[in-house]
């Protein structure tokens, strides 16, 4: 029987050789370590001496070793590719650095790592370790890139590193070209990491980068204008070039080559030049052509015979050079962004209004945005909604053709919005179907800061009652399109100083609601005339507040000059509200009547003259009163001939 101290012993001389000695293979280790912790005295022979016993718990055979699990290969794989590696010196146990795959692993010899697979099976590929260990080396090579950004570009860290996650196409391609240099005999003994640097040097990507970053570009956009180019970076500068030699400006480089389109990099300068020849002799100024093409970039990408259609589709209409040019820079999209199908198909819709071929051509060159909209999404709800309001298909013209921006503009947010505010106010909706007929640009102002401003205006300081301000706003909608501090404010502070209190002038508004849209150097001279040519007073203007509305030079001097003329005088509403034949039926009646007025006037004075002359007849001694009565009789039942002729010569 072993004694402790034996057992002891025999480790420190295993343990002493293991030391001074090389190292042994694992077997001999396992057997000598299963010789000293497994020997049983009790179960032993005398004959055996210290053979070793066979295991009994966690037995592994020791002719055939454990294969690697995938991540343990992964972990080799990644530490093999990496760019920074930890030295590795005596009596290491293999630490790797903080920019490693991962640094609680160790390094386990690398010539282990296909060992489970026997001689004859080399040729089979194990696709998620190879397509592991691209990804190792494309992380490699962003990892060479980011470097380079940093050292050649100075770039910061944050930036380069956004910039590398944005360029992910031109990272494969300096992988690739790095591994195809690789068959060149020049480059065969070069390292991959070499390889690399050389193949972003030739390109010139750093250079590029900070140019494109100068001319204000994100590198989100820098990324996407690199991958575009596939490979060919030479291009980006070339077409940056070209477009500021056409006026486009330096903010708009990079979306107007992300917006072109993928084949705008393949196009030379001559197929480039005669787009913009062409153009510009249809009408489209040379310096509005760096704004038309910032605005539809896709014009570049262009056929010369699809442009030339797309051309001829608007000349067609009626469009003059001058017509097509202020079109086309008002809405390039109306040009290049939509298909002749969709173009073909949206005239049509408009002819449908009534509207002939070169009236909906005057309509596209006046708002081209047109164009832009939806049939389903924006024409036909609204068409539909305009109907609810009981307006016809007369009226939808009208406004379509006064303000076409209604058919630009958002039905349920804008237009909605301001026909329920109306409907609040108290306004029938035939009568929101006029309104809007009657004045369409209604419908293109802000309800919160044009339209309802204007209505508390007029109720809170121009003295429009709440019962009359739904008839102010129905007869005149065009008031909520005026300015307050400078139209509306003004003219009620005119008002208010001729002696019109509040409570007049808001009556004054509601029976004449145009009142407060006129000018003040209009309303100064008829004011001036009405009171000192006329000499008229201010109650006559509060009865009758459209006296304004008339022309001082047409209507109302004329019609004054009349009346002086006349010797008559009409009061303010029948001189000025009605036609010249009426007016002229009028002047004949009350000249007419003034002509028998005055024959009236006449007879009765001459009658009582008369009378008083036949009592100065009687003489004044007759003491007799009887006697004068009877003369006096007599003396006026005469016939005309006892009547002197100097008294009726003195009496007419």
């Amino acid at each position: 029987m072993l004694s402790s101290a034996t057992i002891h012993s025999s480790l420190a001389s295993f343990h002493l050789f293991l030391r001074h000695q090389q190292p042994l293979h694992s077997s001999s280790t396992l057997c000598l370590c299963s010789a000293v912790n497994d020997h049983d005295p009790l179960t032993a022979t005398p004959d055996d001496g210290l053979q070793p016993l066979p295991r009994k718990h966690n037995y592994k055979p020791t002719s055939h070793q454990t294969p690697l699990s995938p991540e343990d290969k992964v972990r080799i794989l990644e530490l093999s590719l990496v760019t920074k590696r930890t030295p590795q010196f005596p009596g290491s146990i293999f630490v790797q650095s903080p920019g490693d795959a991962d640094v609680a692993s160790s390094l386990p010899p690398l010539n282990t790592l296909f060992r489970d697979r026997p001689d004859h099976a080399d040729d089979v590929v194990d696709e998620d370790m190879l397509m592991r260990a691209v990804e190792i080396r494309r992380n490699v090579t962003a990892e060479i890139f980011r470097e380079a950004l940093m050292k050649k570009g100075k770039f910061g860290i944050r930036y380069a590193a956004n910039l590398v996650s944005s360029l992910a196409d031109f990272i494969d391609y300096v992988m690739i070209e790095a591994a195809a240099m690789k068959r060149q005999p020049e480059f065969s003994d070069w390292s991959f990491n070499l390889r690399a640097k050389t193949v972003i040097q030739e390109s010139e990507v750093v250079p590029l980068i900070r140019w494109l970053k100068h001319n204000s570009q994100s590198y989100i956009r820098i990324g996407k204008l690199i991958s575009m180019t596939k490979g060919n970076l030479k291009s980006i500068r070339f077409l940056a070039e070209w477009l500021n030699s056409v006026r486009v400006r330096g903010e708009f480089l990079g979306s107007v080559m992300l917006r072109a389109g993928d084949n705008i990099f393949q196009r030379s300068v001559e197929e480039l030049d005669e787009i913009v020849e062409y153009l510009e002799s249809k009408g489209v100024r040379s310096e509005w052509m760096g704004y038309v093409i910032s605005r539809c970039p896709g014009l570049l990408c262009c056929s010369m015979e699809e442009l030339r259609t797309r051309v001829a589709f608007y000349v067609d209409m009626g469009m003059n050079d001058h017509d097509f040019g202020t079109m086309v820079f008002d809405c390039p999209k109306a040009l290049g962004f939509l298909t002749l199908e969709e173009m073909t198909q949206k005239v049509n819709y408009l002819k449908e209004f009534g509207l002939n071929n070169e009236e909906v051509g005057k309509l596209l060159a006046f708002k081209p945005e047109l164009m832009c909209c939806s049939i389903e999404e924006r024409w036909k709800p609204l068409v539909k909604y305009l109907y609810y309001l009981g307006i016809s298909r007369m009226g939808m013209r009208k406004i379509l053709v006064v303000k076409p921006m209604v058919f630009c503009i958002d039905l349920e947010s804008n237009i909605v919005q301001k026909v329920r505010f109306f409907q609040d106010m108290g306004i029938r909706n035939d009568a929101i179907g006029k309104m809007l007929v009657k004045f369409p640009p209604l419908l293109t102002y802000s309800l919160l800061k044009k339209i309802r401003p204007v209505v508390i205006f007029l109720m809170t300081r121009a003295g429009v009652t709440q019962t009359d301000i739904t008839k102010v706003i129905a007869l005149a909608p065009e008031l909520l399109g005026c300015s307050i501090s400078k139209k509306l404010e003004v003219n009620m502070k005119y008002f208010l100083s001729l002696g019109i209190s509040i409570r007049q002038l808001g009556a004054m508004i509601a029976d004449f609601p145009m009142l407060l849209r006129y000018n003040i150097d209009v309303l100064r001279p008829k004011y001036q005339y009405l009171r000192r040519t006329m000499v008229r007073p201010l109650l006559d203007v509060i009865e009758f507040p459209r006296f304004f509305s008339y022309s001082l030079e047409g209507r109302i001097i004329p019609r004054h000059k009349i009346l002086v003329e006349n010797r008559i005088n009409f009061k303010l509403h029948h001189m000025l509200a009605s036609t010249d034949e009426e007016f002229e039926r009028k002047v004949v009646a009350a000249v007419d009547r003034r002509i028998r007025f005055e024959s009236s006037v006449k007879a009765r004075t001459l009658s009582g003259s008369l009378l008083k002359m036949c009592g100065e007849v009687v003489p004044r001694d007759s003491e007799s009163p009887d006697c004068s009565i009877i003369k006096t009789e007599s003396s006026c039942s005469g016939s005309e001939e006892s009547i002197s002729p100097s008294l009726t010569e003195s009496t007419i």
